[in-house]
C-alpha cells in the first residue's frame, strides 16, 4: 500500500472521479445562510468566522452625496455646508431657512452651524 501513489485531483482525467454529479449546477449559498450555520457551529473564542472578521479601514475617500436628492455630490455649499449636486440645487439651498439648513445637517450627522 505504500508504494500505491495518489493521483492529485488535477491529474485526473475523468472529473466523475473527482465529483460524481457532472451534470448539476452547484448551489451557492447566501451570506445570510452561511452566517446562519456558522451560528449553529460549536466555535471556541479565538476561531476566526465571517462574523468576527472586521475589514481594515479603505484607503480611498468616502463618497460624499447630496443632502438634497441623495446623488453624489461633487460641490459644498460655504455658507450652509449642504452638499449638493447641481446649480439647481444649490439655488434650493441658498433659499432654505436656517432651521432647515440645520435639520439636514442634523439627519447627515454633521455638526450645525449655529
Amino acid at each position: 500500500m505504500e508504494n500505491e501513489t495518489v493521483k492529485p485531483a488535477f491529474k485526473k482525467k475523468d472529473l466523475s472521479e473527482v465529483n460524481p454529479i457532472v451534470g448539476k449546477k452547484r448551489q451557492w449559498k447566501s451570506l445570510k445562510q452561511i452566517l446562519a450555520h456558522e451560528k449553529s457551529l460549536p466555535w471556541k473564542e479565538t476561531d476566526v468566522t465571517y462574523s468576527s472578521v472586521n475589514a481594515p479601514p479603505s484607503f480611498k475617500p468616502a463618497k460624499k452625496y447630496s443632502d438634497i436628492s441623495g446623488l453624489i455630490a461633487p460641490y459644498t455649499d460655504p455658507h450652509s455646508k449642504l452638499r449638493y449636486h447641481n446649480a439647481e440645487e444649490y439655488q434650493t439651498i441658498r433659499s432654505f431657512p436656517m432651521d432647515l439648513t440645520a435639520s439636514y445637517l442634523a439627519l447627515r450627522g454633521a455638526t450645525s452651524i449655529v
